[in-house]
């Protein structure tokens, strides 16, 4: 019983730090979610600006066309001086595209409420991405403009949740 016991603890253990250890995104999985990620930033607060939100979210919107057009134009920038050699996409995948349509459909606070939360998300799984990058990617380049990043990420996040 007891060696039963000892390999399900062992076994237990070693997965969780298998699992506590996850691996970074290759340095292409990473651009093109960095780069589609900015762009549905960019394109969700444009029309959050449209849609007339409430002063807060207003606020959020206008910083987050700012700041991401800021990290696309970093990100680019590593692109001109050959450092990532990747291909980044030029418009949203299906994914991103279908959840901008939908926002599109929202008014009022029904909009405020959808887009609020669709930062949240969206930040929490930005901020994950580039922690993952920043501690184990394979470009030297990408993965300390990832560790630069992060602390704004993390700003971007606190202020969605103080919208929702």
């Amino acid at each position: 019983m007891k060696t039963i016991l000892s390999f399900v603890l062992s076994y237990f253990l070693a997965t969780s730090f298998a699992f506590g250890q996850a691996r970074a995104p290759s340095t292409e999985d990473f651009v093109k979610k960095v780069a589609v990620s900015d762009m549905m930033e960019i394109e969700t607060s444009k029309l959050a600006l449209d849609k007339q939100p409430d002063a807060d979210t207003r606020s959020f919107a206008e910083r987050m066309i700012t700041d991401h057009q800021q990290t696309s134009k970093e990100l680019k920038g590593l692109f001109e001086t050959g450092k990532v050699q990747v291909t980044l996409p030029n418009s949203l995948d299906a994914e991103h595209q279908k959840k901008l349509d939908e926002l599109k459909g929202k008014t009022g606070k029904n909009f405020d409420r959808d887009y609020d939360q669709m930062q949240v998300q969206a930040h929490e799984q930005a901020v994950t991405l580039f922690e993952q990058y920043a501690r184990n990617g394979d470009n030297p380049d990408l993965k300390a403009w990832a560790a630069k990043t992060l602390p704004h990420l993390k700003e971007h996040l606190a202020m969605a949740k103080k919208l929702s």
